[in-house]
């Protein structure tokens, strides 16, 4: 009796600590939905999901496969965060017109402007096609030809299964391979740029402040969908219309208040909650250290550059933020992992999980999954760090080499598909090459280059490191790269793909940028990518395995499915937070804090002098509270990124907030969610309207709003 007391205590304490979850809004009903009320929700999961009547769902699009927006008006005005548009807000920018530096905010539809290739993806329903998925899958004998047939039947039901002429299907997993949800989808391809702050505004703190808190940040942008003559996705036409939305979000400017239920709607990229204890180690003490070197090197050239050179500072400004953002996050992340001893928390619960497993008699099935795990993850070790080397140095955070790998692509296409292939694939590369040059600076990935090739040669498992590289040397390697290769420039890139394969195949080869690049990446699809991708598959296998065990082993336990992308819901409170001894931090900052942090003339913390004088006058209209300007604060709601531009909702479905961050100290949540520390930001809604009225004169847009005034 007390064995079972002390087991039954542990796994209170176990759920208790897990918390957070993203949930998947077709299946609130129930537990979920009684947690929720629980929590202070008056609204009803069917409010929240149905497939047969509008609802919140219908209001909450990806935007552009990376990030969430909100529809907020009945004209298709939709909300996505400043870094979510920041590309767009780029490509429209020159010297003359720096719209990232001034902002734009088109006051006729007619100024609204288009963005080729940006896209908006609605759920239209969700369902269970596992069983369909899993036929005859089980009867097989590896993992690989499991992992085939899986893939075939996806292929087969997502073309079979019905759907309208204008919608897609796309299956998905759960679980770790345990279920499979088929989602309908509309994606709107017509999407145009509305408003935007100057970054400012939108990007106040830029990369010191990311990941943090107390933060101050008006992290929004506008853009608007348009449809055809029928509210249907087409392609950008002068004769589109703005698209009428089944739903869209009320704004309330009631504002928050410590404690209140809160909830965010949207796309959670990838999360790993349930790795084992083995798997965290491996992440927090090797693979994250290697990726933040590689990029904290890299930022320092560019942002030296930047400082110096308007020009370079628009050609790099969204490249560098994007490097910059997970460079951040994962320092957050290791720091995060070892103050919640996320490794020791972990392995406490396998022996827990352990000793289930024996007690259900199930040793046959799960009794070797941890020390499987733990020889798996031994082997993987090398080739894992080998690989984040390799993409890191060369596809990520070089430019020259990156643009060099696309080549050596190009020549294996070649050999394996041959001359068809090969120039449909090389016109493609000449067309889409054009706007990676457009911010290509070959002086500042020069010294990019020469900073990370001493990292990688250093660094990376010497076994998996060409002999030659091992002792090159960094500015003589740059010197024969940057002073001989035609990918320093879009004109000579053109120019090594002109003529016939064969023609195209010797150019490319005499080229000394494409020559480093082919030594590295054969040595590397040779000795690194099949036995990593063995290994991993191994790895795939088991965790699947271990992911049944845990449902299995604790039926009717608190267990979410990890981020993949989906349209998930995640709810909280509205709460500050204790981080550290003696630092206790609040949920709500001001725009105070903007002038207390003011630095004029700082790339990332100037003040426009309009928003100065407004917070000077107190010109707040009706947005202020006792004198005072909300501009962000936090709640307990669990997010990672995919969730940029997430609605953040109060308890009757309003829209009180727009999410896009997490707090430093929390940012290990995508792999160990700890109530304690970790927070999401958003942006207060009553900063976003005070913006777009006061400051940019852009009342006409709140008048599409539907703006609720009072708490309820």
């Amino acid at each position: 009796m007390r064995l079972i007391r002390i087991l039954v205590l542990l796994l209170v304490v176990q759920l208790q600590a897990q918390q957070g979850g993203m949930w998947v809004p077709s299946l609130l009903k129930g537990r979920n939905e009684a947690e929720m009320k629980k929590l202070g929700m008056k609204i009803s999961a069917e409010d929240i999901y149905d497939a047969n009547k509008p609802g919140i769902k219908d209001a909450v699009p990806q935007f552009n496969g990376g990030c969430t927006a909100e529809v907020i008006s009945p004209k298709g005005l939709i909300l996505t965060n400043h870094h979510c548009g920041y590309e767009q807000i780029q490509s429209h920018s020159t010297l003359e017109n720096d719209y990232l530096t001034h902002g734009f905010w088109a006051m006729t539809m007619e100024q609204e402007l288009p963005n080729p290739g940006v896209v908006v993806t609605f759920v239209v329903r969700i369902e269970d096609v596992t069983e369909q998925v899993l036929a005859g899958v089980n009867a097989l004998p590896t993992e690989k030809e499991r992992q085939a047939l899986i893939q075939q039947n996806i292929t087969s039901l997502t073309k079979s299964l019905p759907r309208e002429a204008w919608q897609e299907n796309s299956i998905r997993t759960f679980f770790d391979g345990n279920q499979y949800l088929r989602f309908i989808t509309e994606t709107y391809k017509d999407i145009r740029l509305v408003g935007a702050p100057p970054s400012s505004i939108g990007k106040f703190g830029s990369d010191t402040d990311n990941w943090v808190w107390p933060r101050h940040t008006g992290d929004f942008s506008l853009f608007r969908i348009y449809a055809d003559k029928n509210n249907r996705p087409a392609e950008y036409s002068r004769d589109n219309v703005p698209y009428t939305p089944k739903h869209f979000l009320p704004v309330s400017i009631a504002g928050v208040k410590e404690n209140d239920f809160t909830m965010v709607i949207g796309y959670p990229g990838r999360t790993t909650e349930y790795l084992p204890a083995v798997a965290v180690a491996q992440i927090m003490n090797d693979l994250d250290p290697a990726k933040i070197a590689v990029r904290d090197a890299a930022l320092k050239v560019q942002d030296g550059y930047m400082r110096k050179d308007p020009q370079i500072k628009i050609q790099y400004a969204a490249k560098y933020a994007s490097v910059a953002n997970y460079w951040k996050k994962w320092i957050g992340e290791v720091k995060g992992l070892k103050k919640s001893n996320a490794v020791g928390v972990k392995r406490q619960q396998e022996i827990e999980f352990q000793q289930k497993v024996q007690q259900a008699g199930k040793q046959a099935e799960y009794g070797n999954l941890l020390a499987d795990f733990e020889q798996a993850y031994a082997e993987i070790a090398p080739y894992a760090l080998a690989r984040d080397y390799f993409q890191e140095v060369f596809l990520r955070n070089t430019e020259l080499t990156t643009a060099a790998y696309r080549l050596y692509q190009l020549e294996q296409i070649y050999q394996n598909r041959g001359e068809q292939s090969f120039n449909d694939r090389r016109n493609n590369l000449i067309t889409g090459m054009g706007e990676f040059y457009k911010d290509f600076n070959p002086v500042v990935d020069r010294d990019v280059f020469r900073q990370l090739i001493e990292i990688y040669t250093r660094k990376s498992p010497q076994q998996f490191v060409p002999a030659e590289l091992r002792t090159a040397n960094p500015e003589v390697l740059a010197e024969q790269v940057y002073g001989k290769s035609k990918l320093a420039t879009y004109e000579g890139f053109k120019s090594l793909l002109a003529g016939d394969a064969k023609t195209v195949l010797s150019a490319i080869n005499a080229d000394p940028g494409y020559q480093l690049i082919k030594t590295i990446a054969d040595k590397y699809m040779a000795e690194v990518a099949p036995k990593y991708e063995e290994i991993n598959l191994r790895i795939t296998g088991l965790q699947r395995t271990y992911m049944r065990a845990l449902l299995e082993m604790n039926p009717g336990a608190r267990i979410f499915p990890d981020a993949n992308s989906t349209l998930r819901v995640t709810y909280g409170k509205v709460k500050g937070y204790e981080p550290a001894d003696a630092v206790t931090y609040d949920a709500q900052t001001y725009l105070d804090g903007v002038l207390e942090k003011y630095i004029p003339g700082d790339y990332e913390f100037d003040v426009p002098q309009k928003l100065i004088n407004l917070y000077k006058a107190k010109d707040y209209g009706r947005y202020g509270i006792d004198g005072k300007m909300p501009v962000c604060f936090i709640a307990t709601n669990h997010t990672t990124g995919g969730n940029s531009g997430s609605p953040a909702l109060d308890a009757r479905g309003n829209l009180i907030g727009l999410n896009f961050d997490r707090v430093w100290e929390g940012t290990m949540s995508d792999i160990y969610y700890d109530p304690e520390i970790c927070r999401n930001i958003m942006v207060d809604m009553r900063y976003v309207l005070f913006v777009i009225e006061k400051y940019a004169g852009a009342k006409h847009l709140i008048d599409e709003m539907k703006i609720v005034t009072k708490r309820k």
